[in-house]
């Protein structure tokens, strides 16, 4: 299938490498509001045609899919755009800046019957399919306790420090431990305890969360744009518990019981980036004139989406943008 890659960061980079390892999908295009920087990008990464606008690159009638690599501000906008082109479309996370934005690109994809999907590469790794057979076995006993957290040195990053941007950590970082916690538990939050400290510029610089759900079981996730954390995902039992390292990209899970003895441990199979699953995963809806994927459904991106409205409600943080 051929993609067209809209922006020219560092996000696309890892995309049109990962792209040109497939064998069932080739970096074809790249837009980008520059002709000069997509012309740069296409030499560089071994893409074949570069264009100087969206518009353009949505026109190009050879492109199959568009994947959406700029801003959060600017998903919303991109995608829009795309669909109104009758391009599918899988986006970075996060899906849009807002759930407002989130409900109308989804609506404007069943109305067409385009496929959109959000990038939450970590719905679509092995990893996901190994750490839900570890829980549905039972090894660990009944999950009562959920731990995540996902932090960098990233405060210098501009398109992160301004809040016109939708910049923050909650919706960069964030995104991937609240993710974390949804994937073990789809019990409904019976309360919620969240806090954050910001930068200057307005937008969260670090946060934390504490979740109750109605089934007992609790959850506690923070991530950070200061510094660095362990990053890791862990699932408490009753019989013992799971560690998965490196969240947003798990490369190794172990599992220990009560007494803390290490029981195994599982390594994740090779990958080109990680990135091939969740565009195989688009190729195969859209091959199939499906308009989401199973693994991350349009239900799943609006639920993660009224989440993060929800805990930037509760720290006062709205984006300029945003109408009241």
């Amino acid at each position: 299938m051929k993609v067209g890659i809209l922006g020219a960061g560092s996000i696309a980079v890892t995309m049109a490498k990962t792209l040109n390892g497939m064998e069932n999908a080739r970096a074809y295009a790249v837009g980008s509001r520059s002709l000069e920087k997509a012309q740069a990008f296409a030499e560089k990464n071994q893409v074949e045609k570069a264009y100087g606008s969206y518009e353009a690159l949505f026109a190009d009638p050879e492109v199959e899919l568009i994947y959406v690599a700029v801003p959060h501000s600017h998903h919303y906008q991109a995608m829009k755009m795309a669909l109104e082109a009758g391009k599918p479309v899988l986006c970075e996370k996060a899906f849009t800046a807002n759930a407002t934005q989130a409900e109308e690109i989804l609506r404007l994809s069943e109305e067409k019957g385009i496929f959109v999907g959000e990038a939450m590469w970590t719905r679509f790794l092995p990893s996901r399919a190994m750490i839900d057979e570890v829980i549905r076995s039972g090894e660990i006993g009944k999950v009562h306790m959920i731990t995540a957290n996902l932090g960098y040195d990233i405060r210098t990053v501009e398109r992160l420090r301004n809040p016109e941007l939708a910049g923050g950590a909650l919706l960069d970082v964030g995104i991937y431990p609240l993710t974390f916690i949804r994937m073990i538990t789809d019990a409904k939050i019976a309360s919620m305890d969240t806090s954050c400290v910001k930068l200057e510029t307005g937008v969260d610089a670090q946060n934390a969360a504490t979740f109750v759900f109605e089934d007992g079981c609790m959850a506690s996730m923070h991530s950070s744009m200061l510094g660095g954390t362990e990053q890791a995902g862990i699932v408490y039992g009753d019989k013992g518990y799971l560690i998965a390292w490196n969240i947003n990209n798990v490369n190794k899970i172990q599992i220990f019981d009560n007494n803390r003895k290490l029981i195994r441990e599982m390594q994740v199979p090779e990958q080109i980036t990680g990135f091939e699953y969740e565009v195989q995963a688009a190729i195969e809806a859209v091959s199939a004139g499906k308009t989401e994927c199973p693994q991350m459904p349009h239900s799943e991106t609006m639920y993660m989406m009224r989440l993060m409205d929800r805990m930037r409600e509760a720290w006062g943080i709205r984006f300029p943008f945003e109408t009241k």
